[in-house]
């Protein structure tokens, strides 16, 4: 599988989606899995503390033509919940995450295959699987109430977390972001080979709707 999507990979770059790698605009050094990872540490800080830089950037992103041209530094596994925005939250701005949203922030393989194409294809050097408080989807699975349409179809996924942590909200919701990071970092033979090689770290994280501070969860 790792040799198909290396060709796939090339074939992308050399083709319709040649993608043009520049250097990020973010002045940090992101060029290692931890550097990738101090910097969104950073950013958060700068979110909760309300000095953000991330607007200042926004203009010198655009005239740098990032329509063309992206070199994200790490990848976000998130709630589709529309109070968690990512790059707000880390403070950082077009062109610098690479973000699949989710309710329940779960690993399909939809959303396996877009996160080995950040990694393999665009260079992100970490992957984080965030969950945050008051998560609907959490709380549903743990509820286990009918509810209509595909909705239920979310449960499967969660309830191992829910089954573990047992029916706390705080602790089914990081029990679930511990496990779908597992799963991001051996289930794919690409994501689990970069790890191995040092060159991608994977880790599991809570966002607190009320601080909006991130701790990363071990």
């Amino acid at each position: 599988m790792q040799m198909g999507l290396a060709g796939t990979a090339a074939g992308l770059l050399s083709g319709g989606m040649e993608l043009m790698l520049t250097e990020p605009a973010q002045a940090q050094d992101v060029s290692t899995p931890d550097a990738a990872l101090a910097e969104l540490v950073n950013g958060n800080k700068r979110f909760t503390s309300g000095k953000m830089t991330h607007n200042e950037q926004d203009l010198a992103v655009l005239k740098a033509h990032t329509e063309a041209k992206q070199e994200p530094f790490a990848a976000l596994l998130s709630c589709a919940d529309s109070r968690v925005p990512i790059e707000l939250i880390f403070d950082q701005s077009i062109g610098h995450i690479f973000v699949t949203r989710i309710a329940g922030n779960l690993v399909t393989p939809e959303i396996m295959g877009s996160l080995e194409y950040g990694a393999l294809v665009l260079g992100t050097k970490v992957i984080v699987v965030m969950g945050h408080s008051n998560c609907g989807a959490v709380k549903a699975t743990i509820d286990g109430k009918s509810v209509p349409g595909q909705i239920s179809s979310l449960f499967p996924h969660i309830q191992p977390a829910v089954d573990q942590a047992g029916p706390d909200l705080l602790a089914a919701t990081k029990a679930n972001a511990k496990m779908q990071a597992t799963l991001v970092r051996e289930a794919s033979t690409v994501i689990s080979g970069m790890v191995k090689d040092g060159k991608v770290k994977v880790v599991a994280a809570y966002y607190d709707l009320g601080s909006g501070a991130v701790t990363f969860v071990e």
